[in-house]
């Protein structure tokens, strides 16, 4: 049972100096029963650390003599908002991230119950109804304190967030994702471990303030993680959890600028995230090369664009998986090489292609199919058919059809 405060007597004076007096020498006593029905009345105060309990314990002493103080002044023009604000001094730095802000509020409303219900037995009884006014008038006053001390520090780990976010960001993208920088990904939330993409276009104007968390929020509703930042003119996205990256690209596309949005091919993860982006950052060079391109563009649908654009990364694909397949499912004879070098050249025709090759169309056909089947591209179709002619003139100039060099190599770029 909370211990009872006892009236004590008080010396002569004014009312507002005998009240003041007599709530001065029961702050003991009323933080005493304070801390008592903290315990019987709140189970996680009880769980709470000793130095937490401590600061609770400072909190309210502070909050009762802040109390006194103010109202000792007698000034009904005076608002107690500093002498509020004082009261959390240094300890709201160090619980705010131990106690919410709903249990703090809690807190202030058992303290202002337990000096309400004492009120009567600490002070004269014709002072009693001034003192419970202002015992009402200042834990108003202590809760707006309250949330402004939770405010801030909400800001300053924000604002902490934000920079902590933008590094792990560049990170990935300068293919520096770490240990640590995994670490760091995960303070913010980042839970997906396999699966990453990243999407690049243009910063949306009007910038929206809650941008980056819109494209969270936007994501989570797919499954999917998402780490932000603006780089330029340039928003990065980074999504995790990825299966598909077009559709993962198109639950967050509508929240860049206008322009094309480019999305990277599919990492492993975080640590791998940098291929992604490398690619990403080369599609959206070269994306103005497509201006019908669809948004999100993939950076495999770009690559013609690329290509003409000098990314060596992208000229080495195309040699690799595109026309090395060609060349080995083919033989020593290059079937499948020299029937779509044939149909190019005879514009497309089917008839005029078996007519160079003397074979019946159905055999051209036959080829072409599987041409599409083994490298995903279509002869038939404007896009892929110019992507194969790049990928066969490509092929032609490696030595022996092998990969280009490596992009570091002056003669790829």
């Amino acid at each position: 049972m909370p211990a009872r405060v006892q009236a004590l007597p008080t010396p002569g004076g004014g009312s507002r100096e005998r009240a003041a007096l007599a709530l001065g020498r029961a702050t003991g006593s009323l933080s005493s029963a304070a801390m008592s029905r903290m315990l019987t009345d709140m189970p996680w105060f009880a769980d709470l650390s000793a130095e937490s309990r401590a600061w609770v314990g400072q909190i309210l002493q502070a909050g009762m003599r802040g109390f006194v103080d103010w109202f000792r002044l007698d000034d009904d023009d005076a608002f107690p908002g500093d002498t509020a604000a004082a009261v959390f001094g240094a300890a709201p730095r160090t619980l705010t991230g131990v106690i919410t802000l709903g249990q703090t509020v809690d807190l202030v409303r058992l303290g202002i119950e337990v000096v309400e219900s004492h009120v009567d037995e600490v002070v004269d009884p014709a002072d009693a109804p001034a003192v419970h006014a202002a015992v009402l008038r200042y834990a108003r006053e202590v809760a707006f304190a309250t949330a402004e001390v939770y405010a801030r520090a909400a800001e300053a780990r924000g604002a902490w967030d934000a920079r902590l976010e933008a590094l792990v960001v560049d990170s990935v993208l300068r293919a520096e994702a770490d240990e640590a920088v995994q670490s760091r990904a995960s303070a913010l939330g980042w839970a997906q471990s396999e699966g990453v993409a990243v999407v690049l276009g243009a910063v949306p104007s009007p910038r929206s303030p809650d941008l980056f968390e819109e494209v969270r929020r936007a994501a989570r509703g797919k499954g999917l993680d998402a780490l932000c930042a603006i780089q330029g003119d340039r928003l990065v996205v980074i999504l995790g959890g990825v299966e598909d990256p077009d559709k993962a690209a198109s639950a967050v596309v509508r929240f860049f600028g206008d322009g094309p949005v480019v999305v990277g091919p599919r990492a492993d993860d975080l640590s791998s995230g940098h291929t992604s982006a490398r690619a990403a950052l080369s599609g959206l060079r070269a994306a103005t090369g497509w201006p019908d391109a669809p948004r999100p563009v993939a950076t495999d649908d770009l690559l013609p664009e690329r290509v003409l654009a000098g990314d060596g990364h992208a000229r080495r694909h195309l040699v690799e998986e595109v026309y090395l397949p060609l060349r080995q499912a083919g033989g020593h004879k290059g079937t499948l090489i020299d029937t779509l070098t044939a149909y190019f050249q005879q514009g497309q025709s089917l008839e005029a292609a078996a007519r160079a090759l003397f074979v019946h169309p159905n055999t051209v056909r036959y080829r072409l199919r599987q041409a599409s089947e083994l490298t995903g591209l279509a002869a038939t179709d404007p896009r892929d058919a110019l992507t194969l002619q790049l990928a066969l003139v490509l092929g032609r100039q490696s030595p022996r059809g092998v990969a280009e060099p490596a992009p570091s190599d002056p003669a790829s770029l």
